[in-house]
């Protein structure tokens, strides 16, 4: 799965989430700032995301940082599907 795909889903989850139409996603834009996230709202997008595009998300690897921007959770889900398909 490339960059523009796991933003696309990222979209779709995070406008299910936050009950709101997203209509762009830049890889900037800060997650809890902008968009609107609380913590809450990441574990229902995590699993929203792990129900679409079969991620396995290890508690034990979140950081803050990971959170920070869209750009930094997709670089956390594309090291995730590379990791997965080295396997």
């Amino acid at each position: 799965m490339n960059r523009t795909e796991i933003i696309a889903h990222l979209q779709i989850a995070l406008s299910a989430v936050l009950n709101r139409d997203i209509p762009e996603l830049p890889e900037d834009a800060r997650l809890f700032d902008e968009l609107g996230l609380d913590s809450t709202s990441v574990i229902e997008l995590l699993m929203a995301l792990e129900d679409t595009i079969n991620l396995e998300v290890d508690p034990d690897e979140l950081e803050p940082e990971i959170f920070q921007t869209v750009g930094s959770l997709t670089d956390y889900i594309e090291a995730g599907f590379v990791s997965a398909a080295a396997v």
